[in-house]
């Protein structure tokens, strides 16, 4: 079951143009993430093997070898319950894969868990980009100003600010959502600190 549109009655648009609210199709069966729509590949697992002796998963994308310990899968392997087998799936679209130990109770691990894990670049900052964005929204929601004084303080348009606000869209810098940030009267802070085991 797909939502309902609701159009706006009574507007004009001319030949060949997109009204305000249409964006450009995605077409399918090109690689495109259906979660975040920004274009960008998904990252899809080719192979999975599993290493009882060590208590490891070996993950294999199309650009990098990837370690998951046991330790991070549900229910967890033992050595009493080891892994009996382990395979890409398929009805995950191969953005994930699950794993049977002897009990016969099978866990699945997304590829995001994955890429969590071993503290990938490109995923870290993506979800960098997203607690900005949420934030962003937050308080741009709470704001005392307009939606026009706000794009007229950043300097861009309104389709570049709803742009901006989109929380799927991962194709726009951190800088441009810092930047909506100082306009909506907010200090942001990076704290680094030392990983805790």
């Amino acid at each position: 079951m797909y939502p309902v549109c609701t159009r706006q009655v009574g507007r004009e648009v001319g030949l060949g143009q997109r009204g305000p609210d249409e964006r450009r199709r995605v077409t399918s069966g090109i690689g495109v993430d259906r979660r975040t729509r920004s274009g960008g590949r998904t990252v899809k697992i080719r192979a999975v093997k599993h290493n009882n002796r060590k208590k490891t998963f070996e993950i294999r994308t199309s650009t990098k070898a990837l370690v998951l310990p046991f330790s991070q899968g549900d229910p967890t392997p033992t050595v009493e319950d080891p892994v009996r087998k382990s395979f890409v799936d398929e009805e995950a679209g191969r953005e994930a894969f699950t794993y049977v130990p002897d009990s016969g109770r099978s866990g699945t691990v997304h590829v995001e868990q994955v890429l969590e894990y071993n503290q990938d670049p490109r995923y870290l900052r993506n979800l960098l980009l997203y607690r900005l964005t949420i934030e962003a929204q937050k308080r741009a929601t709470a704001s005392p100003l307009s939606k026009r004084e706000i794009t007229r303080r950043l300097g861009t348009s309104a389709a570049q600010l709803y742009r901006i606000l989109d929380q799927t869209n991962y194709r726009k810098s951190v800088d441009q959502v810092l930047a909506l940030l100082q306009v909506l009267n907010c200090e942001v802070d990076l704290v680094v600190r030392t990983k805790t085991a």
